[in-house]
Protein backbone atom coordinates (compact mmCIF):
# COMPACT_ATOMS: atom_id res chain seq x y z
CA UNK A 1 0.00 0.00 0.00
CA UNK A 2 2.96 2.25 -0.71
CA UNK A 3 0.84 4.76 -3.22
CA UNK A 4 -1.77 5.04 -0.06
CA UNK A 5 0.69 5.42 2.66
CA UNK A 6 1.82 8.42 0.38
CA UNK A 7 -1.91 10.01 -0.62
CA UNK A 8 -3.59 9.22 2.25
CA UNK A 9 -1.18 8.33 5.50
CA UNK A 10 -4.09 8.87 7.94
CA UNK A 11 -5.88 6.23 6.59
CA UNK A 12 -3.09 3.71 5.61
CA UNK A 13 -2.03 4.21 9.50
CA UNK A 14 -5.90 2.78 10.38
CA UNK A 15 -5.63 0.24 7.79
CA UNK A 16 -2.33 -1.12 9.23
CA UNK A 17 -3.54 -0.86 12.77
CA UNK A 18 -6.42 -3.06 11.57
CA UNK A 19 -3.94 -5.59 9.95
CA UNK A 20 -2.35 -5.94 13.27
CA UNK A 21 -4.95 -6.05 15.11
CA UNK A 22 -6.25 -9.08 12.85
CA UNK A 23 -3.20 -10.70 12.77
CA UNK A 24 -2.56 -10.55 16.66
CA UNK A 25 -5.70 -12.19 18.04
CA UNK A 26 -7.67 -15.20 17.87
CA UNK A 27 -10.77 -14.55 15.62
CA UNK A 28 -13.87 -16.60 16.56
CA UNK A 29 -16.92 -14.93 15.07
CA UNK A 30 -18.72 -17.68 12.85
CA UNK A 31 -19.76 -15.19 10.12
CA UNK A 32 -16.02 -13.95 9.30
CA UNK A 33 -13.13 -15.44 7.68
CA UNK A 34 -9.77 -15.04 5.74
CA UNK A 35 -9.90 -14.79 1.95
CA UNK A 36 -7.26 -16.03 0.54
CA UNK A 37 -4.68 -13.57 -1.53
CA UNK A 38 -6.01 -14.58 -4.95
CA UNK A 39 -9.17 -13.59 -4.00
CA UNK A 40 -8.35 -10.30 -2.57
CA UNK A 41 -6.53 -9.32 -5.54
CA UNK A 42 -9.68 -9.96 -7.65
CA UNK A 43 -11.47 -7.95 -5.32
CA UNK A 44 -8.42 -5.11 -5.85
CA UNK A 45 -9.06 -5.17 -9.83
CA UNK A 46 -9.41 -2.16 -11.91
CA UNK A 47 -12.21 -4.07 -12.97
CA UNK A 48 -14.32 -1.67 -9.88
CA UNK A 49 -14.39 0.90 -12.40
CA UNK A 50 -16.69 -0.59 -14.88
CA UNK A 51 -20.55 0.09 -14.35
CA UNK A 52 -22.33 -2.82 -15.50
CA UNK A 53 -26.16 -2.30 -15.35
CA UNK A 54 -28.08 -4.66 -16.24
CA UNK A 55 -27.09 -8.82 -17.05
CA UNK A 56 -24.48 -10.53 -19.53
CA UNK A 57 -25.49 -9.94 -22.94
CA UNK A 58 -27.74 -6.98 -21.63
CA UNK A 59 -26.15 -4.69 -20.08
CA UNK A 60 -27.25 -0.51 -20.29
CA UNK A 61 -23.84 0.59 -20.77
CA UNK A 62 -20.86 -0.06 -23.67
CA UNK A 63 -17.62 -1.59 -22.37
CA UNK A 64 -18.72 -4.65 -20.83
CA UNK A 65 -17.85 -7.72 -23.24
CA UNK A 66 -14.81 -8.33 -20.07
CA UNK A 67 -17.54 -8.11 -17.62
CA UNK A 68 -19.87 -10.67 -19.04
CA UNK A 69 -16.96 -12.99 -19.14
CA UNK A 70 -16.46 -12.76 -15.55
CA UNK A 71 -20.23 -12.83 -14.43
CA UNK A 72 -20.56 -16.17 -16.68
CA UNK A 73 -17.37 -17.98 -14.66
CA UNK A 74 -18.95 -16.97 -11.81
CA UNK A 75 -22.06 -17.98 -12.95
CA UNK A 76 -21.03 -21.36 -13.88
CA UNK A 77 -18.25 -21.97 -10.96
CA UNK A 78 -21.68 -21.55 -8.78
CA UNK A 79 -23.42 -24.46 -10.47
CA UNK A 80 -20.23 -26.25 -10.62
CA UNK A 81 -19.06 -26.25 -6.60
CA UNK A 82 -22.87 -27.31 -5.91
CA UNK A 83 -22.75 -29.88 -8.75
CA UNK A 84 -26.12 -28.46 -9.99
CA UNK A 85 -27.23 -28.69 -13.83
CA UNK A 86 -28.86 -25.58 -15.90
CA UNK A 87 -32.44 -26.27 -14.40
CA UNK A 88 -30.79 -23.66 -12.02
CA UNK A 89 -30.40 -19.74 -12.51
CA UNK A 90 -28.26 -18.48 -10.72
CA UNK A 91 -27.64 -14.34 -9.99
CA UNK A 92 -24.48 -13.73 -8.34
CA UNK A 93 -25.15 -9.73 -8.32
CA UNK A 94 -26.37 -9.03 -5.11
CA UNK A 95 -24.44 -6.79 -2.49
CA UNK A 96 -24.99 -9.12 0.55
CA UNK A 97 -27.30 -11.72 1.95
CA UNK A 98 -29.86 -8.91 3.24
CA UNK A 99 -30.44 -7.56 -0.08
CA UNK A 100 -30.46 -10.64 -1.31
CA UNK A 101 -33.28 -12.20 0.62
CA UNK A 102 -35.81 -9.16 0.34
CA UNK A 103 -35.30 -9.56 -3.75
CA UNK A 104 -36.10 -13.15 -2.88
CA UNK A 105 -39.67 -12.00 -0.86
CA UNK A 106 -40.37 -9.12 -3.37
CA UNK A 107 -39.86 -11.65 -6.56
CA UNK A 108 -42.41 -14.49 -4.58
CA UNK A 109 -45.09 -12.54 -2.93
CA UNK A 110 -47.04 -9.32 -2.43
CA UNK A 111 -46.67 -6.83 0.70
CA UNK A 112 -48.03 -8.29 3.71
CA UNK A 113 -48.37 -12.15 2.25
CA UNK A 114 -46.84 -15.16 4.99
CA UNK A 115 -43.98 -15.81 5.78
CA UNK A 116 -42.79 -18.62 8.38
CA UNK A 117 -39.05 -18.37 8.95
CA UNK A 118 -37.07 -18.93 12.67
CA UNK A 119 -37.39 -16.43 15.64
CA UNK A 120 -34.58 -14.39 16.23
CA UNK A 121 -33.93 -15.48 19.44
CA UNK A 122 -34.10 -19.04 18.38
CA UNK A 123 -31.01 -18.22 16.09
CA UNK A 124 -32.85 -17.24 13.12
CA UNK A 125 -31.56 -13.98 11.06
CA UNK A 126 -32.57 -10.39 11.26
CA UNK A 127 -34.17 -10.62 7.71
CA UNK A 128 -35.85 -13.94 8.74
CA UNK A 129 -38.94 -11.21 9.79
CA UNK A 130 -37.70 -8.99 12.87
CA UNK A 131 -39.43 -6.05 13.29
CA UNK A 132 -36.87 -3.58 13.08
CA UNK A 133 -35.58 -4.80 10.17
CA UNK A 134 -38.00 -4.30 6.38
CA UNK A 135 -38.27 -8.05 6.17
CA UNK A 136 -40.96 -7.73 9.00
CA UNK A 137 -41.94 -4.25 8.16
CA UNK A 138 -43.24 -5.32 4.52
CA UNK A 139 -44.48 -9.24 5.26
CA UNK A 140 -46.51 -11.00 7.72
CA UNK A 141 -44.28 -13.28 9.78
CA UNK A 142 -44.83 -16.05 11.89
CA UNK A 143 -41.40 -17.79 13.45
CA UNK A 144 -40.75 -21.20 14.83
CA UNK A 145 -38.81 -21.86 17.24
CA UNK A 146 -37.00 -25.04 18.98
CA UNK A 147 -38.00 -26.96 21.68
CA UNK A 148 -37.79 -25.97 24.87
CA UNK A 149 -35.96 -29.08 26.88
CA UNK A 150 -33.28 -30.09 23.37
CA UNK A 151 -32.89 -26.44 21.89
CA UNK A 152 -33.18 -28.77 18.49
CA UNK A 153 -35.76 -27.58 15.66
CA UNK A 154 -38.91 -29.56 16.28
CA UNK A 155 -40.28 -30.37 13.15
CA UNK A 156 -44.06 -31.57 14.51
CA UNK A 157 -44.32 -28.16 15.99
CA UNK A 158 -43.34 -26.73 12.64
CA UNK A 159 -45.59 -28.53 10.51
CA UNK A 160 -48.34 -27.63 13.03
CA UNK A 161 -47.53 -23.71 12.63
CA UNK A 162 -47.12 -24.07 9.28
CA UNK A 163 -51.06 -26.11 8.92
CA UNK A 164 -52.11 -23.19 11.23
CA UNK A 165 -51.16 -19.80 9.18
CA UNK A 166 -50.82 -21.38 5.77
CA UNK A 167 -47.41 -18.75 4.58
CA UNK A 168 -46.67 -18.90 1.31
CA UNK A 169 -43.22 -18.86 1.50
CA UNK A 170 -41.18 -20.97 4.57
CA UNK A 171 -37.35 -19.96 4.93
CA UNK A 172 -35.66 -22.34 6.04
CA UNK A 173 -31.87 -21.08 8.21
CA UNK A 174 -30.32 -19.95 10.63
CA UNK A 175 -27.09 -17.86 11.78
CA UNK A 176 -26.64 -19.52 14.95
CA UNK A 177 -28.16 -23.19 15.30
CA UNK A 178 -25.12 -25.43 16.15
CA UNK A 179 -26.99 -28.37 14.62
CA UNK A 180 -27.88 -29.76 11.09
CA UNK A 181 -30.92 -28.76 9.12
CA UNK A 182 -33.59 -31.64 8.00
CA UNK A 183 -34.41 -29.53 4.44
CA UNK A 184 -36.35 -32.71 3.28
CA UNK A 185 -38.66 -32.21 6.24
CA UNK A 186 -39.03 -28.35 5.13
CA UNK A 187 -39.86 -29.34 2.14
CA UNK A 188 -42.09 -32.00 2.88
CA UNK A 189 -43.85 -29.39 4.92
CA UNK A 190 -43.63 -26.82 2.75
CA UNK A 191 -45.53 -29.59 0.35
CA UNK A 192 -48.60 -29.69 2.64
CA UNK A 193 -49.23 -25.75 2.43
CA UNK A 194 -48.60 -25.34 -1.07
CA UNK A 195 -45.38 -22.75 0.00
CA UNK A 196 -42.50 -21.96 -1.73
CA UNK A 197 -39.13 -23.40 0.00
CA UNK A 198 -36.39 -20.73 0.57
CA UNK A 199 -33.09 -22.27 2.14
CA UNK A 200 -30.72 -19.79 3.24
CA UNK A 201 -27.15 -21.52 3.78
CA UNK A 202 -24.95 -18.41 4.52
CA UNK A 203 -23.14 -19.41 7.37
CA UNK A 204 -22.97 -23.37 6.10
CA UNK A 205 -22.14 -22.97 1.78
CA UNK A 206 -18.66 -23.74 2.60
CA UNK A 207 -19.27 -26.93 4.82
CA UNK A 208 -22.14 -27.85 1.92
CA UNK A 209 -19.49 -27.49 -0.90
CA UNK A 210 -17.16 -29.90 1.31
CA UNK A 211 -19.50 -32.48 1.84
CA UNK A 212 -19.82 -32.33 5.47
CA UNK A 213 -23.48 -30.76 5.87
CA UNK A 214 -26.47 -31.73 4.26
CA UNK A 215 -27.24 -30.17 0.26
CA UNK A 216 -30.93 -28.45 0.17
CA UNK A 217 -31.04 -28.30 -3.59
CA UNK A 218 -33.10 -31.61 -4.18
CA UNK A 219 -35.56 -29.91 -1.81
CA UNK A 220 -35.47 -26.00 -2.54
CA UNK A 221 -37.49 -23.73 -4.66
CA UNK A 222 -35.10 -20.90 -3.63
CA UNK A 223 -31.27 -20.82 -2.06
CA UNK A 224 -29.41 -17.86 -0.85
CA UNK A 225 -25.90 -17.64 0.60
CA UNK A 226 -23.85 -15.02 0.90
CA UNK A 227 -20.00 -15.33 0.21
CA UNK A 228 -17.81 -14.65 2.66
CA UNK A 229 -18.20 -16.74 5.71
CA UNK A 230 -17.39 -20.58 5.43
CA UNK A 231 -16.92 -19.88 1.29
CA UNK A 232 -13.88 -17.94 2.21
CA UNK A 233 -14.95 -15.38 -0.59
CA UNK A 234 -15.42 -12.04 -0.75
CA UNK A 235 -18.30 -9.91 0.28
CA UNK A 236 -21.43 -10.39 -1.51
CA UNK A 237 -24.30 -13.07 -2.03
CA UNK A 238 -25.48 -15.79 -4.52
CA UNK A 239 -29.62 -16.45 -5.05
CA UNK A 240 -30.05 -20.08 -7.18
CA UNK A 241 -33.03 -20.71 -7.67
CA UNK A 242 -35.73 -23.14 -10.43
CA UNK A 243 -35.60 -22.11 -14.21
CA UNK A 244 -39.05 -20.87 -13.91
CA UNK A 245 -38.96 -18.32 -11.37
CA UNK A 246 -35.25 -16.95 -13.30
CA UNK A 247 -37.29 -13.99 -14.59
CA UNK A 248 -38.81 -12.72 -11.26
CA UNK A 249 -35.53 -13.14 -9.52
CA UNK A 250 -33.23 -11.31 -11.45
CA UNK A 251 -35.99 -8.25 -12.15
CA UNK A 252 -36.14 -8.11 -7.79
CA UNK A 253 -32.37 -7.64 -8.02
CA UNK A 254 -32.15 -5.24 -11.17
CA UNK A 255 -34.27 -2.95 -11.94
CA UNK A 256 -35.92 -3.58 -8.41
CA UNK A 257 -33.33 -2.90 -5.48
CA UNK A 258 -29.90 -2.36 -7.05
CA UNK A 259 -28.43 -0.82 -9.83
CA UNK A 260 -24.82 -1.71 -10.98
CA UNK A 261 -23.52 -4.69 -9.54
CA UNK A 262 -20.13 -5.12 -8.36
CA UNK A 263 -18.12 -7.08 -10.65
CA UNK A 264 -14.32 -6.48 -8.82
CA UNK A 265 -16.93 -8.37 -5.88
CA UNK A 266 -18.19 -11.05 -8.27
CA UNK A 267 -14.59 -11.96 -9.77
CA UNK A 268 -13.49 -12.14 -6.63
CA UNK A 269 -16.19 -14.58 -5.93
CA UNK A 270 -15.67 -16.75 -8.81
CA UNK A 271 -11.67 -17.25 -7.53
CA UNK A 272 -13.51 -18.30 -4.24
CA UNK A 273 -15.88 -21.04 -6.03
CA UNK A 274 -12.90 -22.33 -7.91
CA UNK A 275 -10.99 -22.89 -4.88
CA UNK A 276 -13.84 -24.17 -3.02
CA UNK A 277 -13.99 -27.28 -5.70
CA UNK A 278 -10.11 -28.50 -4.70
CA UNK A 279 -9.56 -31.38 -2.41
CA UNK A 280 -8.05 -28.87 0.08
CA UNK A 281 -11.07 -26.93 0.51
CA UNK A 282 -13.01 -30.23 1.46
CA UNK A 283 -10.57 -31.19 4.08
CA UNK A 284 -10.94 -27.45 5.27
CA UNK A 285 -14.59 -27.94 5.55
CA UNK A 286 -14.27 -31.16 7.40
CA UNK A 287 -11.47 -29.19 10.07
CA UNK A 288 -13.77 -26.66 10.61
CA UNK A 289 -16.57 -29.23 11.71
CA UNK A 290 -13.32 -31.23 13.50
CA UNK A 291 -12.34 -28.11 15.33
CA UNK A 292 -16.32 -26.99 16.27
CA UNK A 293 -16.69 -30.09 18.20
CA UNK A 294 -13.27 -30.19 19.17
CA UNK A 295 -13.97 -26.94 21.52
CA UNK A 296 -17.49 -28.34 22.28
CA UNK A 297 -16.19 -31.37 24.18
CA UNK A 298 -13.21 -29.27 25.71
CA UNK A 299 -15.81 -26.08 26.93
CA UNK A 300 -18.20 -28.67 27.87
CA UNK A 301 -15.16 -30.33 30.50
CA UNK A 302 -15.13 -26.90 31.74
CA UNK A 303 -19.03 -26.95 32.54
CA UNK A 304 -19.87 -24.69 30.14
CA UNK A 305 -23.61 -25.14 29.20
CA UNK A 306 -24.22 -26.08 25.36
CA UNK A 307 -27.08 -25.02 23.50
CA UNK A 308 -27.94 -28.25 22.21
CA UNK A 309 -25.42 -30.10 24.19
CA UNK A 310 -22.70 -29.53 21.12
CA UNK A 311 -22.72 -28.54 17.44
CA UNK A 312 -22.71 -30.56 14.57
CA UNK A 313 -21.41 -27.17 12.16
CA UNK A 314 -18.94 -24.64 12.23
CA UNK A 315 -20.13 -23.06 15.36
CA UNK A 316 -20.87 -23.45 19.40
CA UNK A 317 -23.80 -21.50 21.30
CA UNK A 318 -23.06 -20.98 24.69
CA UNK A 319 -25.43 -20.43 28.05
CA UNK A 320 -23.29 -18.61 30.27
CA UNK A 321 -26.18 -17.97 32.89
CA UNK A 322 -24.36 -20.73 35.01
CA UNK A 323 -20.90 -18.89 34.65
CA UNK A 324 -22.29 -15.54 36.29
CA UNK A 325 -21.35 -13.61 33.59
CA UNK A 326 -24.06 -12.63 30.71
CA UNK A 327 -22.90 -12.31 26.64
CA UNK A 328 -22.06 -8.72 26.80
CA UNK A 329 -19.37 -9.02 29.77
CA UNK A 330 -18.03 -12.20 28.45
CA UNK A 331 -17.40 -10.41 25.35
CA UNK A 332 -15.52 -7.70 26.06
CA UNK A 333 -13.00 -9.88 28.75
CA UNK A 334 -12.41 -12.21 25.60
CA UNK A 335 -11.77 -8.79 23.64
CA UNK A 336 -9.56 -7.92 26.49
CA UNK A 337 -8.18 -10.84 25.80
CA UNK A 338 -7.24 -10.77 22.38
CA UNK A 339 -10.19 -13.47 21.52
CA UNK A 340 -12.85 -11.95 19.57
CA UNK A 341 -16.55 -13.24 19.47
CA UNK A 342 -19.81 -12.25 20.19
CA UNK A 343 -22.67 -12.18 22.41
CA UNK A 344 -25.62 -13.82 20.94
CA UNK A 345 -29.12 -15.07 22.13
CA UNK A 346 -29.64 -17.99 23.31
CA UNK A 347 -33.21 -19.76 22.72
CA UNK A 348 -35.72 -18.43 25.41
CA UNK A 349 -33.28 -15.57 26.31
CA UNK A 350 -34.52 -13.43 29.25
CA UNK A 351 -31.77 -10.57 28.46
CA UNK A 352 -32.04 -8.61 24.93
CA UNK A 353 -30.44 -8.06 22.01
CA UNK A 354 -27.63 -5.74 23.61
CA UNK A 355 -27.12 -7.48 26.28
CA UNK A 356 -28.19 -11.30 26.07
CA UNK A 357 -27.32 -14.25 27.58
CA UNK A 358 -24.87 -16.32 25.30
CA UNK A 359 -22.22 -15.96 23.04
CA UNK A 360 -21.27 -17.50 19.81
CA UNK A 361 -17.90 -19.36 18.86
CA UNK A 362 -17.06 -20.17 15.23
CA UNK A 363 -14.02 -21.72 13.85
CA UNK A 364 -13.81 -20.92 10.39
CA UNK A 365 -11.39 -18.24 10.87
CA UNK A 366 -9.00 -19.93 12.79
CA UNK A 367 -9.22 -23.11 10.75
CA UNK A 368 -8.44 -20.70 7.59
CA UNK A 369 -5.08 -20.15 9.58
CA UNK A 370 -4.07 -23.49 10.29
CA UNK A 371 -5.52 -24.66 13.86
CA UNK A 372 -6.45 -27.99 14.38
CA UNK A 373 -7.67 -29.39 17.71
CA UNK A 374 -4.26 -29.13 19.57
CA UNK A 375 -4.75 -25.23 19.08
CA UNK A 376 -8.18 -25.16 19.71
CA UNK A 377 -7.94 -26.71 23.24
CA UNK A 378 -5.53 -24.10 23.85
CA UNK A 379 -8.03 -21.42 23.08
CA UNK A 380 -10.63 -23.45 25.01
CA UNK A 381 -8.64 -23.33 28.02
CA UNK A 382 -8.13 -19.60 27.35
CA UNK A 383 -11.58 -18.56 27.15
CA UNK A 384 -12.30 -20.60 30.52
CA UNK A 385 -9.62 -18.90 31.76
CA UNK A 386 -10.34 -15.20 31.33
CA UNK A 387 -14.12 -15.95 31.77
CA UNK A 388 -12.96 -17.19 35.28
CA UNK A 389 -10.45 -14.61 36.37
CA UNK A 390 -10.82 -11.14 34.07
CA UNK A 391 -8.27 -9.77 35.74
CA UNK A 392 -5.57 -12.34 33.87
CA UNK A 393 -7.09 -10.80 30.44
CA UNK A 394 -3.70 -9.36 29.91
CA UNK A 395 -1.54 -11.62 30.27
CA UNK A 396 -3.63 -13.87 28.33
CA UNK A 397 -3.34 -11.22 25.67
CA UNK A 398 0.24 -11.07 25.51
CA UNK A 399 -0.01 -15.47 24.74
CA UNK A 400 -2.53 -14.61 22.51
CA UNK A 401 0.08 -12.52 20.57
CA UNK A 402 2.87 -14.70 20.79
CA UNK A 403 0.52 -17.49 19.80
CA UNK A 404 -0.52 -16.12 16.81
CA UNK A 405 2.58 -15.94 15.10
CA UNK A 406 2.51 -18.93 14.55
CA UNK A 407 -0.30 -19.55 12.37
CA UNK A 408 0.13 -16.40 10.11
CA UNK A 409 -2.76 -15.03 8.23
CA UNK A 410 -1.38 -15.80 4.05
Amino acid sequence: MSSLKIGDPELFEILKREEKRQKNTINLIASENYPSRAVREAESALVMNKYSEGYPGKRYYPGNENVDQIENLAILRARQAFSLDDSWQVNVQPHSGSPANLAIYRALLSKGDKILAMDLKAGGHLTHGSKVNISGQDYNFSHYGVNPESYYLDYIQIEKLALEIHPKLIVCGATAYPRMIDFKKFKEIAKKVSAFLVADIAHVSGLIIGGVYPDPFPHCDVVMTTTHKTLRGSRGAIIFCKKELAEKINSSIFPGLQGGPHQHSIGAIAVALKEAQSFEFREYAGQIVKNARYLAGVLNGFGFNLVTGGTDNHLVLVDLRNKNINGKEAEEVLSRAGIIANRNFIPFDPGTATNPSGIRLGTPAVTSRGFKEREIEKVAIWINEVLQKPEKAEQIKKEVKKFCRNFPIR
